[in-house]
């Protein structure tokens, strides 16, 4: 399938538009909307937070708004139409009705309830359809969606603040800053972008985050997710904050379970590994079963191992700190010891970059 200039320039408007839905969609696709007539842009949109418009919704009405004719019209979305009713009905059958002349998608929809029928709607109804431009950039925008919809689990990012030399605390635990501002506002954006937020109870007993979004204006804060088989989380602990809270567990039955119920958590009931921890695997399909798309972890050297040894770290955050903290201070994360250059795991540099005084570098398998 070849594309013209002008189909590359109108696809990367409609990335655009779906950018400005990355806090708010979730626990939908981030989609942009760009209907061209006669070669110019008569509607635009994005996706509105989940039971709103879509985006193909929301530039039809912006066209109808401008007084503006559709019919004939060629609609450049990132995400192939949906064609089945969920909280609202098939985008497929909107364009159809418009009266659409041709509709060019960045990539097919993994949901399987659509995969390929919002195109093929299209088409029965004789409008001319393309899709794979740009399908590479719309694809990472919404990586956690399919992530969710083609493997069961949510997209993984593993965040670690780090000095020059490896280490994230100090010996007796003291680890408040060792970034500066700029790299923790930009932690905010990625919480922002995530559907909730993962930590461990030895994070929330040392440093009782609150793992909310504070830094960057959202409407939508994400779940917050406490990895605790022995119920340890204080009721009162500042993650209860007005925000969802979630906590994984062996056994949600007890005074404890009772207390944090009352406080305001949900338990998830997860089943327990050899080692007698929370058996990470399943609780991620959980959390992808309850319609988390990303997921931050945000834990400690333990847990942030554990994530990275069992192969669920889609991306690691790296923020790098020009400061030194000696060899006595706690490491980036508690990994399995390797005795041969051989078993190494390697990553793959995916960006860097610098944020005021400190870096930000993002690997990948």
């Amino acid at each position: 399938m070849s594309f013209s200039s002008d189909d590359h320039r109108y696809m990367a408007r409609a990335l655009q538009l779906a950018e400005r839905g990355r806090y708010i969609t979730s626990p939908n696709p981030r989609v942009g909307c760009v209907i061209v007539r006669d070669g110019r842009i008569v509607g635009e949109g994005w996706t509105q937070p989940a039971g709103q418009n879509h985006a193909e919704i929301q530039a039809l009405n912006d066209a109808a708004a401008r007084g503006e004719d559709v019919r004939g019209a060629t609609a450049y979305v990132t995400l192939e139409p949906c064609s089945h009713f969920g909280r609202t009905p098939p985008c497929a059958d909107a364009l159809v009705r418009a009266g659409l002349g041709r509709v060019v998608s960045a990539m097919e929809d993994p949901n399987p309830l659509v995969s390929g029928n919002g195109l093929r709607r299209l088409n029965e109804a004789g409008i001319a359809t393309a899709s794979g431009l740009l399908a590479g950039d719309a694809r990472e925008l919404n990586a956690g969606f399919v992530s969710r919809m083609t493997r069961g689990r949510p997209w993984v990012r593993v965040k670690i603040a780090a000095s020059a030399d490896g280490r994230t605390a100090l010996a007796n635990g003291q680890s408040q800053w060792i970034t500066g501002e700029a790299a923790r506002r930009d932690v905010h954006h990625w919480r922002a972008s995530a559907c909730a937020v993962l930590t461990g109870i030895g994070t929330v007993l040392a440093d009782n985050p609150q793992l909310n979004v504070r830094h960057v204006a959202t409407t939508r804060q994400p779940k917050r997710v406490v990895v605790d088989a022995r119920l340890d989380t204080p009721p009162t602990a500042a993650l209860f904050n007005g925000s969802d809270v979630w906590v994984a567990t062996a056994n949600p039955q007890g005074p404890k379970a009772d207390a944090l119920r009352a406080a305001g958590a949900t338990l998830l009931t997860c089943p327990i590994d050899a080692a007698g921890r929370v058996d990470l695997p399943a609780l991620f399909a959980e959390l992808a079963q309850r319609g988390v798309n990303e997921l931050m972890v945000e834990a400690g050297a333990r847990l942030s191992g554990a994530v990275i040894a069992a192969g669920l770290a889609d991306e690691i955050l790296l923020y790098l700190a020009p400061c030194l903290m000696g060899h006595d201070a706690r490491a980036l994360a508690d990994l399995p010891s390797i005795s041969a250059m051989g078993d190494v795991a390697r990553m793959r540099w995916a960006d860097a970059r610098k944020l005021g005084d400190d870096l930000r570098l993002t690997l990948r398998p």
